[in-house]
Order: structure tokens, then sequence, then C-alpha cells
């Protein structure tokens, strides 16, 4: 087996640009498809990552009759003394917070400019609010016993042209169908570099979002945060049979998680089409080598080695040039993607709804991935040397002597 891999490094380097290049397609094919693998993986485990903090959290406890497409600000629909409730789940070990929002839709409106946004009534004190705050681009947070104040993302602010300190007027739908408007000041303007969540969000403070909404004690849902994602189970059971609905962070990101499945599926076609290209250079690669040698394979014939040999020669040589290209794919993937998960790809707002994407993609390369993604380079580069090397096993002594140098 030695001596097969010695006369294949031998082959290879006699004609060392084609052997070369041969080796630098495995190596780019690799390295683009460890850049797509980290690039989807980045953008998915973000877009959950994000929705948790932002949005669903782990879990969230609603009233049974709750209609979250609907933002109903119905009694019956709402929870009745949430702080309560989310004292008694706050006292959960695996919790690690759980606090009370009141959601409600309405109006911004400025001068002759205004937006649709959505109301989130929140307790500023709450470890939850922690995004928003470390958030801040000018201003200040909210206060509990702030009565005119909002904060708004940066988004909705450059949209109308807003700034800390001005006066907006905000109107919100009631709990009886009413709307009710009243002026406010932006406190603070903040950003969670999502522009689907920082156009929308207009964030209260929880009693006055209530009065406002004519909620009085009562709240949309109980916003939990876990310590560890892998007790959500425990959590579900701990809270099941309680009058309230407990929704996992599964179920309410089931859209990113279906969107994931389809992308993974999608890839694994285009994974295919790049290694079909990287297995056609090294086949034509492999033939011209035939052909090159054909009076070397027959003399090798005519002195006693065996077909299969002679096809374990060319297959030394297919895996080969497919740790050589593996080798360069690795650095070239590894540099560009560890550039990439430093700093990012900017996207921007790509205008879609009910899925949290980031305005920048940073890259999550995984060893799963990275041994899978090797795996398939070899064992293609490895099926791509088997027809030349069969062709060579089949050449006749006599024939292949006859041929011209």
């Amino acid at each position: 087996m030695i001596q097969l891999f010695k006369m294949a490094f031998r082959d290879l380097g006699r004609n060392r640009r084609r052997s070369f290049f041969s080796a630098l397609a495995v190596g780019m094919g690799l390295a683009m498809l460890l850049l797509l693998a980290s690039f989807l993986k980045g953008e998915m485990s973000i877009a959950i990552e994000s929705s948790i903090r932002l949005q669903s959290g782990h879990l969230q406890v609603r009233a049974k009759s709750y209609d979250e497409s609907k933002t109903s600000l119905k009694w019956e629909d709402l929870v009745e003394n949430p702080d309560q409730v989310a004292a008694q789940i706050a006292s959960l070990a695996p919790v690690r917070v759980a606090t009370p929002r009141l959601f409600a839709s309405g109006f911004v409106s400025t001068g002759n400019e205004s937006a649709g946004v959505r109301i989130y009534g929140i307790d500023p004190l709450s470890e939850a609010n922690a995004p928003y705050r470390e958030g801040l681009v000018s201003g200040e947070f909210l206060v509990p016993d702030d009565r005119e104040g909002v904060l708004i993302g940066q988004r909705l602010a450059d949209k109308l042209g807003l700034k800390v300190g001005d006066r907006i007027s905000l109107s919100v739908n009631t709990s009886n169908g009413d709307v009710d408007e009243q002026p406010f000041v932006i406190r603070g303007i903040y950003t969670t570099r999502t522009s689907g969540f920082d156009s929308f969000t207009v964030f209260l403070p929880l009693a006055k979002a209530q009065t406002m909404a004519q909620a009085e004690n009562h709240a949309s849902t109980i916003f939990v945060l876990l310590k560890d994602s892998a007790q959500t189970g425990a959590v579900v059971a701990a809270l099941q049979g309680s009058a309230y609905q407990v929704l996992t962070w599964e179920k309410m990101n089931d859209l990113i998680i279906q969107t994931e499945t389809l992308a993974n599926s999608y890839m694994s076609i285009f994974y295919l089409i790049v290694l079909g290209i990287t297995a056609t250079v090294i086949v034509n690669t492999l033939i011209m080598s035939v052909f090159e040698r054909t009076r070397e394979i027959g003399i090798l014939s005519a002195i006693g080695m065996k077909g299969r040999r002679i096809m374990a020669m060319f297959l030394a040589e297919s895996a080969l040039l497919a740790i050589g290209g593996i080798l360069m794919g690795l650095m070239l993937g590894g540099l560009v993607v560890a550039y990439f998960t430093q700093y990012g790809f900017y996207i921007g707002n790509m205008g879609l709804t009910g899925v949290l994407i980031g305005d920048t993609i940073y890259t999550k390369l995984t060893l799963q991935d990275t041994v899978t993604l090797t795996g398939m380079a070899f064992v293609v580069t490895l099926l791509a040397g088997l027809y030349p090397a069969v062709m060579a096993s089949r050449l006749e002594p006599v024939e292949a002597l006859r041929a011209e140098k």
C-alpha cells in the first residue's frame, strides 16, 4: 500500500501544475460548501436566538382563548393578576426570569407622518428587557411610573424623522373596541439590529399600557426566559394543569424551524452540484493521465502487475488529490468563515415578516458540518477516480505498448 502511494505521488508530480489546480478545484469546492453551510447555520441560529430574546422567550403563558393574530385585549383573553402569575413561574428553579407583557396594536403620528406599530407594555425593571436597554442609541430607558414616555426603534425614528425629546401622538386599540389617542414624549431610541422588529415596536411601561388599553390588571402573556433551553420540557410539565396555555419557543418559532428544514433540503441539492463539478475536474485530470501513461501501463501489465493493482494505483492518486484539496479547502474556507464570523455580511432590511432576520448575517461553522462536508468531498473525489482507474486496469498490454508516446 505504501508503495502504491509513493508511485501515485510520483505520477502526480509529473504534471505539478495540473495536479495543483485539480486539488485546488476540490479545495475551492469544499471552501464554498463550508461557507454556505456556515451562513445557513448562522442565520437560522441567530434568527432563533433573536426571536427568543426579543419576542417569544423560551415559554409564554397565555389565556387559553388568547388569539395572537388579533392582538385581543378582551379581559377574558388576558392573564389576570399577571404579577402574581409571573412570580409563581419565576419561583421554578429552571426559570431565569418571568415577566408580564401587554400587546396592543396602534399608530404613531407626528405632523403629516404616521406608521402602524405594535405596542409592548413591559415592566421596565425586568431583566428580560436587557436587549432593548443594551441597544439604546440615544436617550434613556423607561421607568415604571413614567406616564408620558415611550421607547421607539431606530428604524421607526429614521422613517418618521424623530429624535429623543420629540412629541408624538400614539393611538391604541382598547379592550372595548374603541381607539384611545394620547400624546407622548420619546424618552429613548433603541436598536436590536433587526429591522423587522425595530420598525414596528414601541415600548410603554406596563402600567401605562394597561391604563391606556383599558386592560387594568391584565396582561397578554407571561414572558419566560430559562437558564437552559434544554429545561423547556420540564417547565412545561410543571405548569401543566393550570388555567392557562403554555407555548414553547419551538411552537412560537415554527416558521423559522420549517424554513431551516426547507433550506437544508435545497442546500443538499446545491452541495451535490458543487461536488459534481469538482468530480468532473478530477475525472478529466485522471483520464488525461491514463492517456499520457498508456505505454507505461502496458509495461506494468506486461511485467505482471495485475489490473486491480493498477486500478488501486489510480485510486491512490485520486485519494492524494482529495487529501491535498481538502487541506486547501479547510484553510481557505476556515479563513473566509472566520472573517464573516467576526464581521458578518450586511444584508439590510429584507422585508420579511414573521421571522426576525438580522440586518447582518454572521457565519457559524459547526464541527458536525465540517466533518460531514469534508467526508463528502473525500468520498466524491475518490469515486471520481473510479472510472479512470477501471479504464486503466482494462487496457490490453499489447495494445497499450503500441500506443504512441
